[in-house]
């Protein structure tokens, strides 16, 4: 027997079946089982052995088909960053492997097919963890590349850890932009039954195929449920569960759009921008260079924490609620605190500081407590505003890669493409 057979291991007390998977340790038996999941069986356990059908060669595998591009359906192209929305199983090592052309795409969502002619290709192959801000560049590049060609939309398939880093770069950067582009990530990888990669997928495309939405956005899982997807907006989301299908959520916003792809149906939940393919997309792109932190308060902080920032460009700190942070000597034990206001005075002296909130949803105000009004005089910017940590961070870049140091004490907390909302709308919290 071969990793990729069907097997049945008969223990004492119950058969696994799953697929024959190389184990990196000799003493024991690693099978995929259907659920996706692999397990692995010290071979001492095992009583008996079954073969229940062997490895299909890769020599007698159909190879798809070539795209044939039709008449009337939209085009489509479809980028692919990493993530595992594009993956699915070898069963020769019973491990997850990338599938990335055209071909390749339409063989694994062949309902693709009834959508849109499809066009596909690699852009990079990472973990989204290490995106960095050279890499919003390249996507941005690649976007104009695919809209100079007549792309009528653009998917950008994306791990899911950082895709609302991802969507909010892409939104600053590439400006003027008159068609769809949809971030699409998936929570669980395409070898497990559970997965959330078809539907994110069909939903993207059939909602550029059939809407007149523009701009970027994100969509994902509205439930755990294989019900229907929420178009997102790029500057106000963020991935709230590590696990969950549904993980995205708005911040301080409606979803755009519900995509119920199996009814094939589309429900606008507010305004958005209407798509215009003579629109003339620029870039504004980011400063690969610039170091930009994010402090999160806490109980017991050090005036180090902030010292540790001086050599960076600017900063975002997470505070308390409406943006507190422990600046006040109340007491022997708080005196240190005095140093901390200190230290954050000389940071805004030498670059922007931006506060945001760790409590996610409401908006930051200085005005309310003497501890903000400190920290308003000591030359905090984001007074007002209710963009996400995540948000803040990636306009700060922005900003400090296009405009001035004083342009960018009037435009932080300025809505400028809808990373702040005009209102605070009470059904906008816990969407």
């Amino acid at each position: 027997m071969k990793p990729g057979d069907l097997i049945e291991l008969v223990l004492d007390d119950e058969v696994l079946k799953g697929t024959l998977v190389q184990s990196p340790d000799p003493e024991t038996i690693v099978l995929k089982l259907s659920n996706g999941y692999n397990v692995a069986v010290e071979k001492s356990r095992v009583r008996k052995t079954v073969l229940v059908s062997p490895l299909v060669e890769a020599s007698v595998i159909k190879k798809p088909r070539q795209v044939e591009m039709r008449k009337g359906l939209p085009l489509i192209s479809i980028l692919h960053t990493g993530g595992t929305i594009a993956s699915k199983v070898d069963y020769r090592t019973g491990g997850v492997v990338a599938r990335f052309s055209p071909e390749e795409i339409l063989a694994m969502f062949p309902e693709l097919n009834g959508i849109a002619n499809v066009t596909s290709r690699l852009v990079s192959n990472m973990w989204s963890e290490d995106m960095r801000l050279a890499h919003y560049n390249v996507m941005a590049m690649e976007v104009r590349k695919e809209v100079e060609s007549g792309a009528d939309g653009i998917i950008i398939t994306h791990g899911t850890d950082t895709l609302h880093y991802t969507s909010a770069a892409l939104s600053f950067a590439l400006q003027g932009l008159g068609i769809p582009v949809i971030l699409v990530g998936a929570q669980r990888s395409s070898d497990r039954g559970s997965t959330d990669a078809r539907l994110n997928l069909l939903s993207a495309a059939y909602f550029i195929a059939n809407s007149d939405f523009a701009g970027v956005a994100i969509c994902m899982h509205e439930t755990i449920s294989d019900t229907s997807c929420l178009i997102l907006p790029a500057l106000k989301s963020r991935k709230m569960h590590t696990s969950r299908r549904d993980a995205f959520r708005p911040i301080n916003a409606l979803p755009i759009a519900r995509v119920c792809y199996d009814e094939r149906g589309i429900e606008f939940k507010g305004d958005y921008r209407k798509r215009d393919k003579k629109s003339r997309l620029g870039l504004k792109l980011f400063n690969e260079g610039l170091k930009i932190g994010i402090l999160k308060a806490h109980p017991n902080m050090y005036p180090e924490e902030f010292s540790s920032y001086r050599d960076f460009d600017g900063l975002v700190i997470e505070g308390y609620a409406l943006g507190q942070l422990p600046i006040n000597a109340v007491d022997e034990k708080t005196n240190i605190h005095s140093r901390n206001l200190e230290e954050l005075r000389l940071l805004c002296a030498k670059m922007p500081v931006v506060m945001s909130s760790q409590s996610i949803y409401g908006r930051i105000q200085l005005d309310v407590y003497s501890t903000g009004r400190d920290i308003k005089a000591a030359g905090v910017l984001g007074h007002l505003s209710d963009m996400t940590p995540e948000t803040a961070f990636i306009k700060l870049a922005w900003l400090l890669s296009n405009h001035s140091k004083d342009e960018i004490r009037l435009l932080i907390a300025k809505n400028l493409i809808g990373e702040i909302a005009e209102r605070s709308e009470k059904e906008a919290f816990l969407i």
